[in-house]
């Protein structure tokens, strides 16, 4: 959606709503209007602000539950936006990302990492899977 993106794309580009509303001609009050969807830009608005961004007017209004940076991300690769860990190590994982990945509630999921790498997060039945794989490899 419109709203999720701009949002998503406004917080990883470290704008504020205000920085954004005065590099687009447009009040603070209206963009917010226009991440809350109470109102959309006009076409535009809607270029300078895939302007701002460094996308396509079609990237912004049709991304495909994934988040686009400027040059776009390759095709199956996403980025989901920004979540806050928790007093107690707790995440949220992005509804869209839920979504992508078949994640429900009750699901298990696996947590990997590699220093200077990162976190990965796997559905617990693709994990066992890839084990079973390896085992069978391992016996040829």
């Amino acid at each position: 959606m419109f709203k999720d993106n701009l949002i998503s794309l406004r917080k990883m580009n470290r704008m504020s709503q205000e920085e954004l509303a005065e590099r687009i001609g447009v009040t603070r009050q209206t963009l917010s209007k226009y991440e809350t969807g109470e109102s959309l830009p006009d076409i535009e608005k809607s270029r300078a602000i895939a302007d701002a961004f460094g996308i396509s007017l079609d990237e912004l209004v049709n991304a495909d539950d994934r988040m686009l940076l400027p040059g776009s991300t390759p095709k199956g690769k996403y980025i989901f936006g920004v979540v806050k860990v928790g007093d107690k190590g707790q995440i949220v994982l992005p509804v869209k990302a839920r979504r992508v990945f078949g994640i429900n509630p009750g699901d298990s999921v696996v947590v990997l990492g590699a220093d200077g790498q990162g976190i990965a997060i796997i559905k617990e039945q693709g994990f066992l899977d890839m084990v079973s794989e390896i085992r069978k490899m391992d016996k040829e």
